[in-house]
Order: structure tokens, then C-alpha cells, then sequence
């Protein structure tokens, strides 16, 4: 089951995708189909946290609209939190000449004003801000089931389900602090979408590959597998300082780049740590994060519009 975030015409919904090739984009709304349920996803998970109840509302429904005449939400518009991970990656690792820990996750934290939905422009800080504003494809992992001190044996039971997530870096305001803050949380500089696939659908998070293309050219590739810290080892380190919520996302780190192709140069270095395959965004790129399963969340690039 795909479930969506939207908004139409300044009301916000939730809906699940409808698998029928004459109508694209087709998707039932729960407003309608189950008009007892919240319209925040957010909200249905702290009350259906494994969607059973979505599911039902609806199964065997014909869609009643469209995702052409709405607009993509984040998918969880206001976590309670949004975890992010740092260096998950060994080639990330590799490729920064960074240290981390082999035996503890390197986490910090992000606000919703910093994300978008699928389709939305993202801002790309004006270039008398900061010029290093990069692109950074990652599995996002949204709870459902609520738990503290949760077991490995049981992690993948607290998930509701998965989306794609560009978890998009200033990298001058990140490398300013000890702790990321700033870089990682310019308004609307990441996003989040376009929908939520429930487990049953997706399986096992390291059987699949994560791809990120700028304006149509692969900028990395890597295999879930990759990842230093699985889904499983986030879920139960989180849950031993405090209780996940529903709602809450664990962004799970991002890989490394892909080598520039013959031509391409460089980008001059905004900060300590220099990765010769790392291209920035800019205003008119439009940035793409594909997970095989998940499907893909696209975004324009626009430079921030406020005046400075």
C-alpha cells in the first residue's frame, strides 16, 4: 500500500495510490472513504499505527482523485522528530577521509520547516549565504508502533512503513559548529516523499538500491546494504534514550558520490572536507532520489525567494 500526504486547495488529506494504469496518479481519499480518520498521517499512525484501518477504508475503492490536482505534502508534515544519520555509509566514510564510530550511530536532528513534499521547490540559499548546498539521497524510515527499549528481533514491527528522502546540506553552516544544526535545517532544503510504502509491500530495507540523479545524471547509486548501522540497529539504539513516537523518521544516512564523468569539473571547496564527485545544487537543477520499491521523489531547485 502507497499512502500519500497532499494538499488541495489549502486543505490537507491523506490518501492511498490506487494501482490502475487507466488513471495515473489515481488515489482514494480518506476524507471520504473513511471520514473518521484524522486528515494528518501523523495523527492516524498515534491511532492506527500498523494502517490497518486505512487499508480497509480503501480496499476495492475506485480512485476519486488525482495527484495532478493537489499538491505533495511531506509526507509526515510535523514529526516529533526527524532523525537524521551522519558517515552511515562506508563510502561516504571513505570518500570525506572523515573518523566516526564503528560502534555507535552519529545522529542529529532536523526540523519540518526544512523539508518539503515531492514535486516542491526546494531553496537553494542565495550565493551570498553559502555556495556548498548539496543534494543527499536517503531511506527514510517512519514509525508506526510506538517503544522504548525495543529488540533487534522486533524492530522491523514498529515500522509503519518507508518513503525517499533528500536530506539536503549547507555545507558552510554545517561545517560553523560542532554540532551540524544550521546546515542541515535551511527552510526548505530537503524533502521528503512521495509516499509511504508499507512493509508488506517493500520488504527488507537492505535488499534494495538507493539512487540520486541531478538534471537526469546519476550523482550516486549504493546498495542499502551499504549501510554501516541498518534499519534494525537505528530503531533499537533510538528507543534506549526514549520512547519512538509514531510519526517520528530516521533518516538513515546518505552514500557516497559517484566519480565525475570525463569533462565535468570539480567543485571549488566550501568547507574542510573536499568530495571531487560531489556536485552542488542550483537554482534550475530539479534533483531526483529513487529507491527501487519506494519510487521517486523529484524536485525542482529555486533559489531562496526571501530578500535578504
Amino acid at each position: 500500500m502507497k499512502v500519500i500526504s497532499y494538499n488541495h486547495n489549502g486543505t490537507h488529506g491523506v490518501g492511498v495510490m490506487v494501482d490502475d494504469p487507466s488513471e495515473p496518479g489515481g488515489f482514494v481519499s480518506l476524507s471520504k472513504a473513511a471520514p473518521d480518520l484524522p486528515h494528518d498521517l501523523r495523527a492516524i499512525l498515534e491511532i492506527d499505527p500498523g494502517l490497518d484501518r486505512v487499508r480497509a477504508a480503501a480496499e476495492g475503492k475506485p480512485a476519486d482523485m488525482v495527484t495532478s490536482d493537489v499538491t505533495f505534502d511531506p509526507l509526515i508534515r510535523e514529526p516529533h522528530a526527524i532523525w537524521a544519520l551522519a558517515l552511515n555509509y562506508t563510502l561516504h566514510i571513505e570518500e570525506t577521509g572523515l573518523t566516526t564510530s564503528r560502534e555507535y550511530p552519529q545522529i542529529f536532528l532536523r526540523m519540518p520547516i526544512s523539508q518539503v513534499g515531492h514535486e516542491e521547490a526546494l531553496w537553494a540559499p542565495g550565493l551570498k549565504i553559502a555556495e556548498a548546498y548539496d543534494y543527499e539521497g536517503e531511506l527514510a524510515v517512519i514509525i508506526g508502533k510506538p517503544g522504548r527499549h525495543i529488540k533487534r528481533e522486533n524492530a522491523f514491527d514498529h515500522v509503519a512503513g518507508y518513503s525517499c528522502y533528500n536530506e539536503g546540506s549547507v555545507r558552510e553552516y554545517q561545517s560553523q559548529n560542532r554540532q551540524f544544526g544550521l546546515g542541515k535545517n535551511f527552510e526548505r532544503s530537503g524533502s521528503f516523499g512521495p509516499w509511504l510504502v508499507t512493509p508488506d509491500e517493500f520488504g527488507d530495507p537492505a535488499d534494495h538500491t538507493l539512487v540520486t540523479r541531478l538534471n537526469g545524471i546519476e550523482r550516486q547509486r549504493a546498495k542499502i546494504s551499504g549501510m554501516l548501522f541498518d534499519v534494525q540497529h537505528l530503531i533499537c539504539y533510538l528507543s534506549e534514550g526514549y520512547t519512538l513516537q509514531p510519526g517520528d523518521v530516521i533518516v538513515s544516512g546518505s552514500p557516497g558520490a559517484l566519480p565525475l564523468r570525463p569533462g565535468e569539473k570539480p567543485e571549488t571547496p566550501r568547507g574542510p572536507v573536499v568530495v571531487e564527485g560531489q556536485l552542488h545544487m542550483r537554482a534550475g537543477d530539479v534533483c531526483e532520489v529513487e529507491i527501487d520499491g519506494l519510487g521517486t521523489l523529484s524536485n525542482p531547485v529555486i533559489e531562496d525567494p526571501t530578500p535578504l
